[in-house]
C-alpha cells in the first residue's frame, strides 16, 4: 500500500486511511486528495511487472488506494479498447484518431471504474449502506457493485432520468429516489448530502468533496492509452465534462506516470461541455481563480444528462489540469452532439449516449476552431453507451417501417424512407 496520507484541498487538514475518511471534517466540501509515496512506488514497481497482470484495470494497483487486496470489488472493469478510428479520422481530415470506448465497461460507462475503487473502499472500511447523486450512470455502477459487495444502495436521481438508467437501478436492487429538480441548486445532491452527515450513509458520487476514493479509478485510463499507444502519450485528450471528475481522474493517472519517470509529459487536456450547462468551461474562458469558480445560474437544459452538473465540484483540480497541459475548453449546442453520436455509430459502430459522444461534438468544432493538427495523436473519450438514454435515442433515430414480405414493398419503402435508389 502506497498511500501516505489523505489532504483536504481547501483547509490543509490531513487525515490517513487508518481514520476512514470520506469527507472532511471541517465540512469544508474540500476534496480529500490522497497523496502517494512515488519513491516507494518507483523502488518497488517496473513498467515490465505490468506484462504478466490481467489487462483491467486493478493491474494498476499500487496506483489505487485500497489497502487490502482482498476487499477489492470487481466486476472486470477498465481494459477497454482504443479503437484506431480510420474512416473517422478521414472524415474529419486526421492521421491518428483514437477511441477509448469505455462503453464495454460492466454496466456499460467510464463510473465503473470509479464505483470499484469506491466500493472497495467502503467493504474495506465496514460501510454497510451508500448513498449517491446521479444521473444514471454513477449510480448504475454504484447498484452494480453494491450488490457485488453486499452493500445496499440509495439512489437520488433528478426527476427527468431517462427509464432505462432507473430499470436497470432497480433491476440491481437499489433503492430510487426521483427528486424534482425546480432550481439551479442540484436537489439530488442536497438529499444525498443529507443521508451522509446526518445518518451514516456511506457517499460515493462520481465527485470528489464527498468521497475522494472514485476519483482515483479513471487515473488508469490514462495509463491503459498510454500502453495502448505503446507507451507513447497523445497530443491531445477529449473529455466530456460534467463535474470535472473525470477531466480530474484523467489528469491524475498522466501525473502518477510523469512522477514516477514511467512518462515525460502530457497531453493537452480538453474539457466539452453542453451549452446548455457549462460552468467550468465558463471558468477557463473567463481565466477563473480554479477556487472561485461560479455555478450554472439555472436548471441545465441539455440532453447530455450526464453533464448535468451545475457546479463542477472538482473545478479546482480540473482547471488545474487544463492549466497545467495547456489544454482548453469546448462548448457544444445539442445538435452537434446529435451529429457526433450519428458519426461514431455509422462510421465507427460505436453506440453512445449525448453525454458519450460530446468529446467527438467537442474534437470537431476544435478542429473547425483550428485547434487540432491534422498529424497529430488525438484520443477521444466515448463515456457512456446508447442504450443508458433510450428516450433520446428514440426521439433523434426515429423509427423503422412496416412492410409485408413482399419484395415490392421493400423498395418503395427504402426509397421513401431511406431516400436509397438501388
Amino acid at each position: 500500500m502506497y498511500v501516505k496520507y489523505l489532504k483536504c484541498s481547501k483547509c490543509g487538514r490531513i487525515y490517513t486511511l487508518e481514520e476512514k475518511p470520506v469527507m472532511c471534517k471541517n465540512k469544508d466540501l474540500g476534496r480529500l486528495d490522497i497523496i502517494y509515496d512515488y519513491e516507494a512506488i518507483k523502488e518497488n514497481v517496473k513498467p515490465s511487472d505490468l506484462k504478466n497482470r490481467e489487462f483491467y484495470m486493478w493491474r494498476y494497483k499500487e496506483f489505487l488506494p485500497l489497502p487490502d487486496q482482498r476487499f477489492m470489488v470487481s466486476l472486470g472493469e477498465g481494459g477497454t479498447p482504443l479503437i484506431k478510428a480510420e474512416r473517422l479520422a478521414e472524415k474529419l481530415g486526421l492521421k491518428n484518431l483514437y477511441l477509448k470506448d469505455e462503453t464495454r465497461n460492466p454496466t456499460s460507462s467510464f463510473k465503473d471504474r470509479c464505483m470499484s475503487v469506491s466500493v472497495s473502499m467502503a467493504k474495506y472500511y465496514g460501510f454497510k449502506r451508500a448513498t449517491v447523486a446521479s444521473s444514471g450512470n454513477a449510480a448504475a455502477a454504484l447498484a452494480a457493485y453494491g450488490a457485488r459487495a453486499g452493500i445496499e444502495v440509495y439512489a437520488f436521481v433528478p426527476d427527468f432520468a431517462g427509464y432505462g438508467k432507473i430499470a436497470q437501478l432497480l433491476f440491481y436492487g437499489a433503492k430510487v429516489f426521483r427528486v424534482k429538480w425546480v432550481e439551479a441548486e442540484d436537489p439530488t445532491v442536497k438529499m444525498m448530502r443529507l443521508l451522509a452527515e446526518q445518518y451514516g450513509f456511506y457517499p460515493s458520487p462520481s465527485f470528489g468533496p464527498f468521497n475522494p476514493y472514485q476519483i482515483e479509478g479513471p487515473k488508469t485510463i490514462s495509463m491503459e492509452i498510454v500502453e495502448q499507444l505503446g507507451w507513447n502519450v497523445p497530443d491531445q485528450v477529449f473529455i466530456p465534462t460534467g463535474a470535472a471528475s473525470l477531466l480530474t481522474g484523467v489528469y491524475n493517472g498522466f501525473r502518477d506516470w510523469n512522477n514516477i519517470g514511467w512518462i515525460d509529459k502530457y497531453p493537452k487536456l480538453v474539457a466539452v461541455q453542453p451549452e446548455g450547462n457549462h460552468p467550468f468551461v465558463r471558468a477557463w474562458m473567463e481565466k477563473a481563480d480554479p477556487d472561485k469558480i461560479r455555478p450554472w445560474e439555472k436548471p441545465p437544459e441539455t440532453i447530455a444528462t450526464g453533464l448535468e452538473d451545475t457546479f463542477p465540484w472538482d473545478g479546482d483540480a480540473g482547471l488545474r489540469a487544463l492549466y497545467n497541459t495547456n489544454g482548453y475548453g469546448v462548448v457544444v449546442n445539442d445538435d452537434e452532439i446529435l451529429e457526433a453520436m450519428k458519426l461514431l455509430a455509422s462510421l465507427e459502430g460505436l453506440f453512445a449516449e449525448p453525454s458519450g459522444a460530446a468529446g467527438l461534438a467537442g474534437l470537431i468544432k476544435a478542429i473547425n476552431d483550428g485547434k487540432v493538427d491534422k498529424d497529430e495523436t488525438i484520443v477521444v473519450l466515448v463515456t457512456g453507451h446508447g442504450l443508458k438514454d433510450p428516450d433520446i435515442v428514440k426521439k433523434t433515430a426515429g423509427d423503422a417501417p412496416t412492410i409485408n414480405p413482399d419484395p415490392k414493398e421493400f423498395f418503395e419503402a427504402a426509397k421513401k424512407h431511406y431516400k436509397v435508389e438501388f
